[in-house]
């Protein structure tokens, strides 16, 4: 049997997060048959590039088990040579069929963005400063500023540069892996970008690049 079609695995994610937001897990494929059944090799459904915030947890959030989800995180799922070696890794050698980038409210790395942009912002850690970097952009969309210029932080809807920046990331994805694109565009591969609303637990699609649509395959 071949990997599922991308459609289909994202309906299943999305059932998943619909059983955690109802408060009705099923914890699938989480025993101590399915942990020795995957000891000897992994062929997860999908790939999920997400934020580390803690309350972001992949597995959780989706009612998925063990093997089930080829899971890199950093702050603000920000897009770096190990990322898009990973997510390369799922597809090239795993064969996923999806590649879900998963962003989130409240986030700290986009707020550190936005407040980097202030009149009086103080000068971040270096690592912590360019790890922010390819958010900036985002930020200056939404308050509609140039580059460079100081932003009105205290009325800028970070939520909005959250979505702007999730929408920057699918499309470094796409632009920056040769692979990744090519998987797209043959239809064994579909990338989902969606937030995840911390409060309700659910998650948003945002974006949807190739053939992650359920009604697609029904």
């Amino acid at each position: 049997m071949g990997m599922p079609r991308p459609s289909r695995v994202w309906d299943e994610m999305l059932r998943g997060n619909t059983r955690f937001v109802e408060g009705d897990p099923e914890h699938p494929r989480q025993d101590v048959e399915r942990r020795e059944t995957v000891a000897g090799g992994q062929a997860p459904l999908a790939a999920i590039f997400g934020c580390s915030d803690s309350r972001l947890a992949a597995e959780i959030i989706f009612d998925l088990g063990l093997g089930d989800a080829f899971v890199v995180r950093n702050a603000g799922q920000v897009m770096s040579d190990s990322v898009l070696g990973s997510l390369e890794y799922a597809v090239a050698v795993l064969h996923v069929p999806l590649i879900l980038v998963l962003g989130h409210d409240e986030c700290g790395a986009v707020r550190a963005a936005i407040d980097s942009q202030a009149p009086d912002a103080d000068a971040l850690p270096p690592h912590i400063a360019q790890l922010i970097q390819p958010i900036i952009p985002a930020v200056h969309r939404v308050s509609q500023t140039s580059l460079g210029q100081v932003v009105d932080t205290s009325i800028i809807d970070a939520s909005e540069v959250g979505r702007e920046h999730l929408r920057d990331t699918v499309g470094e994805l796409l632009e920056s892996s040769e692979l990744i694109s090519a998987a797209v565009a043959d239809g064994s591969l579909a990338i989902v970008g969606a937030n995840y609303r911390l409060q309700e637990g659910r998650v948003v699609p945002d974006i949807v690049v190739g053939l992650a649509d359920p009604a697609a395959d029904k």
